[in-house]
């Protein structure tokens, strides 16, 4: 019987594990918006405004398309096309300097 509990107990821990893992992959885009505020709160991170008025100037005649932002790498990626061809470009939250440009 007592075997039985603890069996009971690990599969209920185990379901609530990977329940959690699921919430966490598939948390809503505006999860990442509530974490770039509570950093930028915080002042870890830089604002998208401040990032956007360093990038931008640096893509003549592009169009831009907006922002994402990767709470987990703490970097924002702005996406930007021109002539068909989408061009992104990823910069860290914190120091806001060009990690790539692809």
């Amino acid at each position: 019987m007592k075997a039985l509990s603890i069996l009971a107990l690990l599969s209920v821990s185990v379901l609530a594990m990977s329940l959690l893992e699921v919430s966490a992959v598939h948390a809503a885009p505006g999860d990442a918006q509530g974490q770039v505020r509570r950093e930028m709160r915080a002042g870890t991170v830089r604002s998208l405004r401040e990032i956007e008025q360093k990038v931008l100037p640096m893509m003549p005649g592009m169009q831009y398309l907006g922002p994402e932002y990767d709470p987990a790498a703490m970097a924002y990626r702005l996406k930007f096309i021109q002539n068909g061809r989408v061009v992104f470009v990823d910069v860290d939250a914190r120091s806001g300097q060009i990690l790539s440009r692809h």
